[in-house]
Parts: C-alpha cells; sequence; structure tokens
C-alpha cells in the first residue's frame, strides 16, 4: 500500500527568510488515499509575534502559544521526522508549506526534505480545473466537502479536509467516507481506526425478481418470524 503524509502548516507571516516561523504543524497519514487515522499537531512557539493579517487567519495569539514547545525541541521536530518517514508528503501549494518545514528543520541542524518527496495539490487541481479558483475552501465547495465545523484556518482541520480533496483528485470516493474529524469523540474514533460509511452515490441495481423478492418475503415472515434478521434491521 503507498503511504502518503498531508501536511499543513499555520504561520506568523508569508516568508521564513525574513524571519516568519511556524505557529500550528499537523500531518495526516495516507494508504491508498485513504486515512489510517493516525496524524501528528502540535503547536509551536515562534519566539516572535504573528503579523495581524496572519493572526486574523488562524486565531493562534501569542498569549496562547507562550507555554508551546519551540520547533527545534525533540517533542516537535523529531517525532514530526519520525512520523514523516519516507513516505511522500502531500502539501496545497506545496512550496509554502516546504519553505516553512524546511526553515524550521535547518534550524533544528535537521535536513530538509527534498522538493522530490513532495506532492502539490494545486496544479492537480488547476490541470483538473483550469481557469478558476482552486483554493483549498473552492475544492472543498466544489467537491462537496462540508467546511461547515471550520471557523478559522488550523493545521489538523485544514490537513483533514485536504486528505478527503486529495482522494477527490485522484478518482474520488466509491463509498461516502467520511474524512472529516470534528471534536474529541470523532478524534479519538479515528485514532482507532473507526470508518464511517454513507449510502452508495449510485445505487447497485436489483438482481433478483419482484416475484423472488415476494418469496423471500413470505419464508422470512412465516417460517423465520421474530429470528429474522432481516425484521430487525428493516431489511425486508
Amino acid at each position: 500500500m503507498a503511504r502518503e503524509i498531508v501536511l499543513d502548516t499555520e504561520t506568523t507571516g508569508l516568508d521564513p527568510r525574513t524571519g516568519h516561523r511556524l505557529v500550528e504543524i499537523a500531518c495526516v497519514e495516507l494508504e491508498d488515499f485513504l486515512p489510517t487515522g493516525r496524524s501528528f499537531h502540535r503547536y509551536v512557539h515562534p519566539e516572535r509575534d504573528s503579523d495581524p493579517e496572519a493572526e486574523r487567519v488562524h486565531g493562534l495569539t501569542s498569549a496562547f502559544l507562550a507555554d508551546k514547545p519551540r520547533f527545534g525541541e525533540p517533542h516537535v521536530c523529531d517525532a514530526l521526522l519520525e512520523f514523516i518517514g519516507e513516505a511522500v508528503v502531500v502539501a496545497h501549494n506545496a512550496a509554502f508549506d516546504r519553505g516553512f518545514v524546511n526553515h524550521e528543520l535547518e534550524r533544528a541542524g535537521r535536513a530538509g526534505l527534498p522538493e522530490a518527496r513532495w506532492v502539490d495539490t494545486l496544479p492537480l487541481a488547476q490541470k483538473r480545473f483550469p481557469g478558476v479558483h482552486n483554493s483549498l475552501d473552492a475544492l472543498c465547495k466544489r467537491f462537496k466537502i462540508s467546511l461547515a465545523e471550520r471557523e478559522k484556518h488550523g493545521a489538523l482541520i485544514d490537513a483533514q479536509l485536504l486528505a478527503a480533496v486529495y482522494l477527490e483528485l485522484n478518482g474520488g470516493r466509491e463509498r461516502g467516507l467520511d474524512l472529516m474529524v470534528v471534536g474529541t469523540s470523532r478524534i479519538a474514533a479515528l485514532a482507532v481506526g473507526e470508518a464511517r460509511y454513507g449510502p452508495r452515490p449510485r445505487p447497485l441495481a436489483a438482481r433478483s425478481t419482484e416475484a423472488e423478492r415476494e418469496a423471500h418475503l413470505i419464508f422470512v415472515r412465516g417460517a423465520l418470524a421474530e429470528k429474522a434478521v432481516w425484521l430487525k434491521f428493516g431489511l425486508d
């Protein structure tokens, strides 16, 4: 199975070369385009304030980040590299995230992740939908992926949204998989590998005739009566 890591970041500004830093990083593990339930998420003390516009986007204040670990601490840096391992890294507008991640890794004395290991979903979307807006929000709306639970941009929820978009960009869902994880109880459910399935988008045509279905119903209600599993689940 192909293992990939969907990654998203939030930052103090637009360019690490001008001193901007990470404030949040998150990863979601995929196998064959589907989430496994494993994720990585850290808030990071950036050792500086966020630009006002950046703070309006992610809502992470200096007061909130004051007690968070620095990126160079093993709890962040080494744990991130261990989680990613040798996997391909998927990001939307990957040059932005790659620039910040590699800047932080190099500051911490670690090797950056080379460009060849990254998949950028932005050109994938532009190829499929040329000439239109292809932000993550626009793609979610186009693919009918709900944004209802997201009040501000956050690395973890955006990585989960991107995982759903990435699946759609690679052929879509044959089942109504709920790829979004919102709230503690649902995060815990995904952590043990629970997946939720919805109705098929295109129901399969019946393979039995009307007469066969009528005969089966008579058998279920007569011979099996209250022991019939079909009646218990409304499958008669």
